[in-house]
């Protein structure tokens, strides 16, 4: 381990913030932008995350965009935001934690735990940026994710 956490959780961390900075580049749900970029491509931004941290994550983005021609949508969770917009750091560090949980609570790699969280009802909630369920405790949200719905 070097610094606060685990190299792979911090590789997870870049992975889904990348997810999130070509979602809002593509005008594109989340889950739209994890399967396009397809298993192999997820897979390889995850196990190479350290090397792309480094650089301009623009010209990254640019050429997975290009690689699985990801189309651009009509999705601006951004611009529809009446509020403070969390960054694509931000809602990373949420989908990390949340992927985390749902990898040891299914005892399930982290790649497999990444495509059933982005291709769930949690989406929805996680990137409306008029709600505040993105801000809440982690193991709220993990709770949520398990249950299969979001209790009153």
């Amino acid at each position: 381990m070097i610094g606060r956490e685990e190299k792979k959780d911090n590789d997870l961390f870049f992975t889904c913030s990348f997810i999130d900075y070509v979602a809002r580049k593509t005008k594109n749900k989340r889950n739209i932008v994890v399967q396009k970029l397809g298993k192999d491509r997820i897979e390889k931004i995850y196990d190479l995350a350290d090397i792309y941290h480094s650089y301009n994550i623009e010209q990254v983005a640019a050429e997975f965009i290009e690689e699985a021609e990801i189309p651009i949508g009509t999705f601006d969770n951004v611009k529809e935001c009446n509020y403070a917009i969390p960054t694509h750091w931000d809602i990373g560090k949420v989908y990390k934690r949340l992927i985390i949980g749902v990898a040891a609570a299914k005892n399930i790699d982290i790649i497999e735990a990444l495509f059933e969280v982005y291709d769930s009802f949690i989406c929805e909630l996680l990137d409306d940026y008029n709600g505040s369920f993105y801000y809440e405790n982690p193991q709220f949200i993990l709770e949520t994710y398990l249950s299969g719905k979001l209790e009153d």
